[in-house]
């Protein structure tokens, strides 16, 4: 098996966490604010890492190299999971969705500055494809721009950099040393974000399993994520995740009775066909002249 379509299984992976976190942060949006969902996640999948990592026997491997590189893609992720928080309760789950899925358009036009890898005539196709497809979707055009989707599209560039930063770590760092500066990282950003005013309020007896859900959801999206660019590259890896909206789009109708439009399918093949192309041809070999 091609190291192209291990990476493609592990963003299936991705792809499940992340939308099980969508349907948790929703359940609790109603009590915690986005500083406190983050503390509370972050905290969580903390334990789970060093619990894992101590028993797996890795945790020696977490070191300070790269240090800066880790804080500057925690804190852009931590800018954008907190925009996509506040978005979450504000916008149907598809045009969420749909907005992040921006990010892998930013990570294909960022990679060869930021990473230096090619950019390939089939990543700009695969990538305009699910851009389309995407649009269509949403349908931009007649939708009201409001607080939630200006987050929404903010919080897909802010991933954008997550994802350029966290691959540029995968060339140097274990996924152990990722995954414990990101949960402690993020943490702290939490607390301090959740404490600024003194207040910090706790998870009632209902909305705890939803946070322990978001906790480890959170942090095997993250898994996922980081194994899958440890893998591939960027503009490979990132647009497998535009099969995450017309899961969320089935998910959003049968849950919360959002409207399912035919469109949303239209789209859904023009994206599941940019993702063929994107792993087809991005598994073969460059031929060299």
């Amino acid at each position: 098996m091609s190291d192209t379509i291990r990476a493609a299984l592990w963003m299936i992976g991705a792809i499940v966490s992340f939308t099980s976190m969508a349907i948790a942060g929703r359940a609790v949006s109603v009590e915690l604010d986005t500083f406190e969902i983050m503390m509370f996640r972050s905290i969580t999948g903390l334990v789970v890492v060093l619990i894992v990592a101590s028993v797996a026997g890795t945790l020696r491997q977490v070191n300070r190299e790269q240090f800066s590189l880790h804080v500057t893609r925690n804190l852009a992720h931590f800018i954008g999971q907190n925009l996509w928080f506040f978005a979450l309760p504000l916008i149907p789950l598809t045009q969420l969705f749909a907005l992040e899925f921006t990010s892998p358009i930013w990570v294909i036009l960022l990679a060869p500055f930021l990473l230096g890898e090619r950019l390939a005539p089939i990543g700009v196709l695969g990538a305009a494809m699910g851009f389309i497809g995407v649009m269509i979707v949403t349908q931009p055009f007649q939708t009201e721009i409001s607080v939630g989707t200006v987050a929404a599209a903010c919080a897909a560039v802010s991933f954008a950099f997550t994802a350029i930063f966290t691959r540029r770590l995968t060339r140097t760092q274990s996924i152990t040393c990722i995954m414990f500066w990101l949960t402690l990282m993020q943490a702290v950003f939490g607390i301090i974000g959740a404490g600024y005013d003194g207040d910090i309020a706790l998870p009632s007896v209902i909305a705890l399993p939803w946070i322990i859900l978001i906790g480890f959801a959170g942090l095997l999206a993250h898994f996922c994520l980081t194994k899958a660019l440890s893998l591939a590259p960027a503009n490979i890896v990132m647009p497998i995740d535009f099969i995450r909206l017309p899961v969320i789009a089935i998910v959003a109708a049968q849950i919360y009775g959002e409207v399912l439009d035919p469109w949303v399918f239209v789209g859904a093949a023009i994206i599941f066909g940019a993702n063929y192309l994107n792993i087809s041809f991005g598994q073969r070999p460059v031929r060299s002249k």
